[in-house]
């Protein structure tokens, strides 16, 4: 098994009909799955997991609330590019964003939407949504305007 991942940068078009479906999705029923707690984060400055992330910036709110309202305001100036887990090649791919909170502090999202047993159902995987361990630049963002 490895880390591996392949990475692409998707057309405009592409990024706004998957941010379309991703709203279309949460607006419509669609399960979050957040991973408050990820065994990578044993190893991470605490600063960098998603759990801190989410208890600094929406300290009295229900986590998964919260992260519905942030996902459905990512826009296609915050995509970054799409990956390709090779550890788990039949899974569809994750979308990686990034979005700037209280003016200063980069936060890095990483999702992936997928349809789940036999009746269809969409759920939300949300693998990263913490502070960014490098701050941002322009070129990471393929869509942004100045």
């Amino acid at each position: 098994m490895t880390n591996e991942i392949k990475t692409r940068i998707e057309s405009e078009l592409e990024v706004r009909a998957y941010i379309q479906d991703l709203k279309y999705a949460l607006n419509n029923g669609a399960k979050i799955n957040f991973q408050a707690k990820r065994l990578i984060d044993e190893y991470r400055d605490e600063k960098y997991t998603n759990q801190y992330t989410v208890d600094t910036l929406f300290p009295d709110e229900n986590p998964v609330d919260a992260l519905k309202r942030e996902l459905l305001t990512l826009s296609v100036e915050d995509y970054m590019r799409t990956v390709k887990d090779l550890r788990f090649p039949k899974r569809s791919e994750m979308r990686e964003f990034g979005k700037v909170y209280n003016g200063k502090d980069d936060v890095y999202i990483k999702i992936r939407v997928e349809l789940l047993g036999s009746y269809g159902h969409m759920t939300t995987f949300i693998m990263s949504f913490h502070f960014a361990e490098k701050s941002f630049s322009p070129e990471m963002f393929p869509y942004r305007k100045n």
